[in-house]
């Protein structure tokens, strides 16, 4: 099979570097966020440059903090597998390290949640107010 190999064409709304290649961080986009009905123009919204700075935000807070987790995850479970005398050790009482090991999970997943929805309400939802309001605005600029 010899198939023609090329990138993925960009959306129309999205600005290109002249090679057929998507620039969304190149310049701001140009064209209403809404079509003439008023109906969101999701290929526009999404090549906004507000959009890309939502993303890259959400990037930055999502992958360090899955990458934390994985890492504290693996830690656990390595040491449950091949550190049994570490693991078995009394901690409190009756209570060993593994038990401790177990519950801190929890407790690092709840934190995790927690520091999420802190995150989103203070740095991402502001910024999707911001998308949303430019989309309505342009939406009444359509209708009229």
């Amino acid at each position: 099979m010899t198939r023609d190999m090329r990138p993925p064409a960009p959306p129309p709304s999205a600005p290109t570097t002249g090679h057929g290649l998507s620039a969304p961080f190149t310049k701001a986009c140009d064209q209403p966020l809404c079509g003439p009905a008023g109906e969101p123009d999701f290929a526009a919204i999404q090549a906004s440059p507000e959009f890309t700075r939502l993303r890259r935000r959400l990037r930055l807070f999502v992958f360090p903090m899955s990458a934390l987790f994985f890492c504290w995850y693996l830690t656990f479970a390595l040491l449950s597998a091949y550190g049994h005398e570490f693991m078995r050790r009394k901690a409190v009482g009756e209570i060993n390290v593994g038990t401790l090991f177990g519950l801190l999970q929890f407790l690092s997943t709840i934190m995790i949640v927690v520091t999420y929805a802190r995150f989103a309400k203070k740095r991402l939802d502001p910024q999707v107010d911001r998308i949303r309001e430019q989309v309505r605005a342009d939406a009444e600029v359509g209708r009229k």
